[in-house]
């Protein structure tokens, strides 16, 4: 819980007391994940969002052709799930899978309700954390439409240097919507 608090606390005005974080932690449940479980898998409706504590996952979807596209990368501080079926409560179109053992706070969207509602600084934290969600989606779309291969890879280890040593290839690959070979490529050319 103490990475919970500590990642809250970055993102809101007022430092949270611990008296206001255990209100807070109350509506989190402690979730173990085993690696290559699935904390959703499509067809679902994700009720639920996981602030992992430790472990990484992937969150992807196959194409009409069984061909699988990485949307979303997590490890450690990062938020699982999927937004679209939070939000609305229809069924997901993805996969989130683990990459390695997980340990993961989970908050159901009831709870996530219920807190925005009991205290003023959680609903504050959870309008910054979709600014920064926002932010970031136009940043990936205004990058896969118009940036290179090379450019698409220099900027993910420069945001993301930690996840090149956490996700194979493939994924990084997959990730950045080119294949192994031109990854391979343009990793050769950044060295």
């Amino acid at each position: 819980m103490k990475s919970l608090h500590a990642y809250l606390n970055r993102y809101v005005s007022a430092l949270i007391s611990e008296k206001d974080f255990e209100m807070i932690a109350g509506h989190f449940t402690p979730r173990k994940l085993k690696r290559r479980h699935y904390l959703l898998q499509e067809g679902q409706i994700a009720d639920y969002f996981a602030f992992i504590v430790k472990g990484s996952m992937r969150k992807y979807y196959l194409d009409d052709k069984g061909k699988e596209h990485v949307i979303n990368l997590y490890i450690e501080n990062w938020w699982a799930g999927d937004r679209e079926s939070f939000t609305l409560l229809t069924p997901t179109q993805y996969n989130i899978q683990a990459c390695e053992d997980c340990e993961m706070l989970i908050i159901t969207k009831e709870n996530k309700e219920k807190l925005c509602r009991q205290s003023v600084i959680f609903n504050e934290f959870v309008v910054r954390l979709d600014e920064k969600y926002s932010i970031a989606s136009q940043k990936r779309i205004a990058s896969s439409i118009s940036s290179s291969a090379k450019a698409r890879y220099d900027d993910f280890a420069a945001c993301y240097p930690e996840f090149l040593q956490r996700f194979p290839q493939h994924l990084i690959a997959s990730y950045l919507g080119i294949t192994k070979d031109t990854l391979s490529r343009v990793r050769r050319q950044s060295l």
